[in-house]
């Protein structure tokens, strides 16, 4: 389970170490075989593992390609779907497209969300997370899900 935010930097070649504390579940999860893609919703990248990624990617398959909705998701995260290897340091290459997608430059931020990581902009992260944190708890209309949730 991947979980917690680590700030990293990205070297001029696009390169990214994977914390330390990441390395041994990634390695003995996937071979240190990586997929990354865009993050439809937000300025942001998701890094899946390889077999998490292939769970991911017979759902969107399974997808209609009719649906106006469907297909652009299915275009957007197959389209930009890159796979990677950790390299013997545990860095992985992100591709310029990437970074452009995404807003990426130096400092990054990546976070923990069990399955797979989110990968942000540090900049772009801290302002999304103050304005999430800001508007926590003002909704008056919350789900079912959510009221439910006991932690």
């Amino acid at each position: 389970m991947f979980r917690g935010a680590s700030k990293l930097t990205l070297d001029a070649k696009g390169r990214m170490a994977i914390p330390a504390r990441y390395r041994e579940a990634l390695h003995d999860q996937a071979n240190n075989q990586l997929v990354i893609t865009v993050n439809p919703s937000d300025p942001a990248l998701w890094i899946f593992p390889l077999p998490e990624w292939e769970k991911a990617q017979v759902q969107l398959m399974e997808l209609s390609s009719f649906q106006l909705e469907s297909r652009r998701l299915k275009q957007l995260l197959m389209g930009y779907a890159t796979d990677v290897t950790l390299d013997s340091h545990g860095r992985m290459l992100l591709t310029p497209e990437l970074r452009e997608y995404a807003g990426l430059d130096k400092q990054v931020m990546l976070v923990g969300q069990t399955h797979r990581f989110e990968l942000w902009d540090e900049q772009a992260w801290h302002a999304t997370f103050k304005t999430w944190r800001e508007g926590l708890g003002k909704s008056e209309k919350l789900t079912a899900e959510i009221e439910g949730l006991n932690i």
